[in-house]
């Protein structure tokens, strides 16, 4: 599945959702917790277990994960327990740019 911007994608090892805002990265899975995300409108799923603990760094309400060049940014929408990860890469935070001083 390759996601598309605007779509959802929820985990299968916990509560995380995440929106794709930016996509860029071609056909890889978007992953959380060492599992792959799925559609929740598409797929009837089932929880698999708890995240692999090698990846539960967890996710925040509201902040944005991006890869280092910047192809994939995904907005979290549920906060959980697992690592966002794309093509096996974790995402980081991506931090707010600073405003230019107005002296």
């Amino acid at each position: 599945m390759t996601p598309r911007v605007g779509m959802m994608l929820a985990s299968t090892v916990d509560n995380t959702s995440v929106v794709v805002v930016r996509w860029a990265a071609g056909d890889q899975e978007v992953m959380c917790g060492g599992s792959p995300m799925v559609d929740p409108t598409q797929t009837e799923f089932t929880p698999q277990g708890p995240p692999d603990p090698r990846q539960s760094a967890g996710t925040l309400l509201g902040k944005r994960y991006a890869t280092a060049d910047g192809s994939v940014e995904l907005l979290c929408t549920k906060p959980g327990k697992g690592t966002l990860a794309v093509g096996g890469t974790p995402l980081v935070v991506k931090s707010a740019k600073p405003l230019p001083a107005s002296d």
